[in-house]
This record gives structure tokens, sequence and C-alpha cells, in this order.
């Protein structure tokens, strides 16, 4: 798992907003998150993982490795 620095409060707005944005595109489309992808969304957001660990962590879970 990356260590992350996300070093601002500009950038974690702004990665919230694209999590945000995200989920709220795939609800459009009749998908639904997870607690759990909420959850990697928020280390996401927070800068505890890289958007690549997010993506890897949703596709194990799917089963999509």
């Amino acid at each position: 798992m990356a260590d992350v620095t996300v070093k601002t409060d500009a950038a974690r707005a702004e990665r919230r907003r694209r999590v945000r944005e995200a989920i709220h595109s795939g609800e459009m489309e009749g998908a639904f998150v997870t607690v759990e992808g909420r959850a990697d969304a928020e280390e996401y957001v927070a800068g505890r993982i890289d958007s690549d660990e997010l993506v890897a962590r949703a596709r194990a879970r799917y089963g999509l490795a």
C-alpha cells in the first residue's frame, strides 16, 4: 500500500469532489457503492492510499484481478 501525502486541504477537497462525482455517476447508472468501497474512498481522500490502490482494491473485491 502506498503512503500518499496529501499536503493541503485543497488537495483533500479535490479528492473528495472526485469521489462524490464518481459515486453520484455510478448511482445515476444504478450502481451501488458498498460500505467497504466507501471506506476505501475515504482512505483515498485522506491520502492514505493513491488512486491505483483504490482501483486495485475495488478490482480485488469483485474478482477482477
